[in-house]
């Protein structure tokens, strides 16, 4: 069985939504956790199936997981270091980060490749040569990453690409290596902070998060702690453009606003007005008088790839000619299509996209290609005419917590049901 969501268009929201804690930062801090000698303790976890699967894995590795609303305790005292072969791996891009974490922690990892969204090649090179730099060696046997070292040892490495994936998964190998690593060209993602600070908690020694250059000084063990996890800033920037397509006053709550810069002053330039109080934006929304805008994705602090999808939806309802590239994965225009089957006028040229609008939307049966194709589908049912239906609507579950239930909440008409 699968599931399909239908969203009945034209109701305006309003009213208060509040962001859940960040995905991203999520599925590497539990993985992170394996490290400790004790328990640790996680607030703020959203309610997503990428959670369901990396606990499912950290159970398969004999740790104590207990989950109580949005409270996550670890307690990997007990860790068992199997092959990690199971369909979870599958479920979630991010179950590679227990390479790392298993590796600084057992000089060992057995793992078949990870899955996740498809949006054209992502290899995984990058975290390969960190460990192979740490004085790891890396075959590939039917199937499976098999990676160990009988040391691992601090080095200087540097990152062809700042990738947000290889910067933590070395970070997670060399917390406890003997002597300095040295990563160049890391990223600055707020999410790569938010490690950092549960690690620091843990006892490692690590310098220069948010820079592009991170030192860490090998230490001997790490021990439980507290943690909370920091806002999702592409939920809260999805929820902006949800406000500013099909609200008239909608609050996105619990929001760190320095982290969604590029987003807002993206929505300001197409004539969205925004205020910014505190932790929360106020967005005054309505397509009257949108005008285009072009957008180039970036690693941050640019604009997130993660948001490319559900803001060209919005583009499709401004006046002109929009053009959107995308220089992190080329692939991930795969909304296009399902946005012209509504009505847009989209055009796809490699990695661009030319957004000619305003065009009105009517809803029909569509499909969900990947976690943020969900959320460009989403906020373009929310204005469409009539009812659109959603299919294989598990991508957007994983990256989104209770979004049925926030959007309901603000007004919007939504029923989620199964189908063969």
């Amino acid at each position: 069985m699968a599931e399909v969501i239908a969203i009945e268009g034209g109701h305006k929201l309003n009213g208060t939504v509040v962001v859940s804690g960040a995905k991203n930062a999520t599925v590497a801090l539990i993985p992170a956790t394996v490290l400790a000698d004790g328990p640790v303790t996680i607030y703020g976890v959203p309610e997503i199936s990428d959670v369901d699967a990396l606990g499912v894995l950290l159970k398969e590795l004999n740790c104590n997981v207990a989950l109580e609303e949005d409270t996550l305790i670890i307690d990997p005292t007990h860790l068992e270091n199997i092959s990690l072969v199971s369909e979870a791996v599958d479920k979630l891009r991010a179950s590679y980060y227990l390479m790392g974490a298993l590796l600084g922690k057992c000089k060992k990892v057995t793992m078949r490749a990870p899955g996740g969204c498809f949006l054209g090649p992502r290899p995984i090179d990058l975290h390969i040569k960190g460990f192979e730099a740490l004085g790891a060696t890396v075959e590939f046997v039917n199937g499976c990453h098999v990676i160990e070292a009988k040391e691992l040892k601090g080095a200087t490495i540097y990152l062809d690409f700042a990738s947000v994936g290889a910067t933590i998964n070395i970070m997670l190998a060399a917390v406890k290596a003997t002597g300095r690593t040295i990563i160049e060209n890391a990223a600055k993602e707020p999410e790569i902070i938010d490690v950092v600070n549960l690690l620091t908690k843990m006892g490692a020694n690590i310098r220069g998060a948010g820079t592009d250059t991170i030192t860490i000084d090998g230490v001997e063990s790490l021990h439980g702690c507290d943690h909370e996890i920091i806002p999702d800033r592409i939920e809260a920037g999805t929820f902006l453009v949800i406000a500013a397509a099909a609200g008239e006053k909608v609050i996105v709550q619990n929001v760190i606003p320095q982290h969604l810069e590029a987003v807002t002053s993206k929505l300001r330039e197409m004539g969205t007005k925004m205020e910014i109080v505190g932790d929360s934006i106020i967005v005054y929304g309505g397509l009257d008088n949108l005008v285009a805008t072009d957008i180039r994705t970036q690693i941050y602090p640019g604009f997130a790839t993660d948001l490319q999808q559900p803001l060209t939806t919005l583009l499709t309802q401004a006046s002109g000619c929009s053009q959107v590239v995308e220089t992190i994965y080329p692939e991930r225009f795969k909304h296009c299509d399902e946005l012209n089957k509504m009505g847009a006028n989209i055009e796809k040229c490699d990695s661009m996209a030319y957004i000619h609008g305003s065009t009105p939307l009517t809803g029909t049966s569509v499909q969900a290609t990947d976690l943020r194709c969900g959320a460009a589908l989403v906020v373009a049912a929310l204005i469409a005419n009539g009812v659109t239906e959603i299919g294989n609507v598990y991508h957007i579950d994983r990256g989104y917590s209770n979004i049925d239930q926030k959007l309901i909440s603000l007004g919007a008409r939504i029923t989620r049901r199964e189908i063969d």
